[in-house]
């Protein structure tokens, strides 16, 4: 069974960045494709970002150019680093290890002046 602890999020102003955090345990976390999503108040959850082992990355257009998703193999965490910030970019953010069923319990991020 994977855990996934999500940490970073916080209040940010339009225009501000914020580096989001995970550490997972329970798998061997080198084979794994990870993922970040994020889930916006009335809406689905969306896949912003992945990242395979061997360290290819896909991302959502709607961030494409200000998010970047990276890990360290190392210390079994992935990261999302978050520029640039728009106020439509609030959402409570999760990573996910992409074959596992298991969610983390998320981190809120809030974008507003």
């Amino acid at each position: 069974q994977v855990q996934l602890v999500e940490s970073g999020g916080g209040l940010v102003q339009p225009g501000g960045s914020l580096r989001l955090s995970c550490a997972v345990s329970g798998i061997n976390f080198n084979i794994y494709t990870m993922a970040w999503y994020r889930q916006a108040p009335g809406k689905q959850r969306e896949v912003v970002a992945s990242i395979t082992s061997s360290g290819s990355t896909n991302s959502a257009n709607s961030v494409k150019g200000r998010f970047t998703i990276s890990r360290d193999n190392a210390k079994n965490t992935v990261s999302l680093q978050m520029n640039s910030l728009k106020p439509e970019d609030t959402a409570v953010y999760y990573c996910k290890a992409l074959v596992f069923p298991e969610w983390g319990q998320g981190t809120q991020v809030t974008v507003s002046s």
